[in-house]
């Protein structure tokens, strides 16, 4: 069947109208943050029901076109890149929370809820929904579970999955699972729900998500802390953890916070310039906490691991500490950074980041490297920004030849290639840095049994 008559039959299986095949959408859906790869989509549905999806994949079966999941496409490892004449399977219109549970503290969401749509559903239920980064306002559930996202309050409330109470899945046949069914208890085998999370769509596709909620945090507080070096931060956060449960523990460096405070628009925390910087948030539920945080804080200065900080004293001001770290990827993104997204264990951190650096610093003398990061569950973020004299074609081929550096010490520490952003098309062919020969071919054999024919988000995580 030639492409137009296949076209034409996909518009038969979704409403009228939903499936699109001009320039702009082919541009607009076939790619997502990362700028490695040109978009070249044979079409873009988007479906409304669960059942049109099927109708979709038992379609794509049928004539072996190659589908890919699109949400928010704000991922940064090319998982929703559709580059080798792929249909992308949108599901922007599949965006309603169906059902809210106070007593179970669940909400069942289509794939296409944004993540912010949630938060705001949850504090208007007086409740909570704690996985939160600077994309929270585009990204999508559905996106959110296919990569495990992460975000700034790991340290607190763990990663995406920790908050997945049961999923519906169409799989790579077309069939319809259901997961869990929403059971916080469930001992009955193999627990299938966690293998469709952070499986990138390569499994099949995440139609219905029930979302675990939580209480509300109250009177969150923020500090930012200047430090003399980077193996200052360390013995920061093991101070203030010994004293605090704390929700938030990030990082930045001078050459971060330089960038924002170009911007204009968030004021300085403090005048004294330091080569890092630490970010952390608590609940001050009462003045014993805040007079803890202050006064562990005075035991950091004494100690010379802090230099100066300021704690936040109205909503404002918190939302202002917080915007010198999250602002930080989006004013960057201007000089099209090469980023890496790793991890180790917390007490691996300093050692291995020196190594980074080190490595960084020989092979990239000219190169300006700006980190940051969630160092308080051991996620470091390592952006190197393109010169202006380079081509990006030329900037990313420097970046890659050192790759094998970087993630063999990743290996050394027994860390991961890809902490929170996926492995996509970016990082497959370094997967064996942190996946064994034999872990590989079980998750290949995975693959096979639920998308036979290969159809699901082919060339993401394993290469074609």
């Amino acid at each position: 069947m030639t492409n137009p008559a296949l076209i034409e039959e996909l518009k038969t299986l979704v409403e009228p109208g939903k499936v699109l095949t001009d320039a702009d959408s082919l541009n607009t859906y076939g790619k997502d943050w990362t700028k490695h790869f040109a978009p070249a989509p044979l079409a873009i549905a988007f479906p409304k029901s669960i059942e049109q999806v099927q109708a979709i994949v038992r379609w794509a079966n049928q004539h072996k076109v190659a589908l890919v999941p699109s949400g928010g496409r704000t991922g940064l490892s090319a998982g929703a890149v559709a580059a080798n004449g792929e249909v992308v399977v949108a599901f922007d219109y599949m965006n309603q929370i169906l059902d809210f549970n106070e007593f179970d503290r669940t909400a069942v969401c289509q794939p296409g809820v944004v993540t912010k749509q949630l938060q705001m559903f949850a504090e208007d239920k007086g409740l909570y929904y704690p996985v939160d980064f600077a994309s929270a306002g585009s990204s999508q559930l559905g996106g959110n579970i296919g990569t495990n996202a992460g975000g700034i309050k790991v340290i607190r409330y763990g990663m995406t999955r920790n908050w997945v109470a049961g999923l519906k899945v169409v799989t790579g046949t077309g069939e319809l699972l259901e997961l869990n069914k929403d059971l916080i208890k469930n001992a009955t085998g193999y627990d299938m729900r966690q293998l469709f999370i952070g499986a990138e769509g390569t499994l099949g596709f995440v139609v219905e998500a029930t979302m675990r909620l939580d209480r509300a945090p109250k009177n969150l507080t923020a500090m930012v802390l200047g430090t003399p070096d980077f193996d200052s931060i360390m013995p920061v956060l093991h101070a203030f953890q010994n004293k605090l449960d704390l929700t938030a523990f990030e990082f930045f460096s001078d050459k971060a916070l330089a960038k924002i405070m170009a911007r204009g628009d968030v004021p300085a925390a403090f005048e004294t310039d330091c080569p890092f910087y630490a970010l952390l948030e608590f609940e001050a539920t009462t003045e014993e906490v805040a007079e803890a945080a202050l006064a562990t804080f005075e035991h950091c200065v004494e100690q010379g691991w802090v230099l100066d900080g300021v704690m936040s004293q109205s909503e404002q001001q918190l939302q202002n500490l917080w915007k010198l770290r999250e602002y930080i990827s989006e004013t960057i993104s201007h000089w099209t950074p090469y980023k890496n997204d790793i991890s180790v264990t917390v007490s691996k951190v300093p050692a291995f980041l020196h190594d980074i650096d080190a490595i960084v610093g020989e092979h990239y003398p000219d190169f300006e490297i700006v980190w940051f990061g969630h160092i308080g569950d051991g996620n470091l973020h390592l952006n190197i920004l393109k010169p202006s004299s380079l081509s990006k074609d030329e900037f990313f081929a420097k970046c890659a030849t050192v790759n094998k550096w970087v993630f063999e010490t990743v290996q050394k520490y027994n860390g991961s290639i890809s902490a929170e952003h996926g492995v996509g098309m970016t990082k497959r062919d370094y997967l064996t840095y942190s996946r064994s020969e034999a872990e590989i071919g079980y998750m290949k054999a995975i693959k096979a049994v639920f998308d036979p024919n290969g159809i699901m988000n082919p060339g993401k995580i394993f290469p074609l």
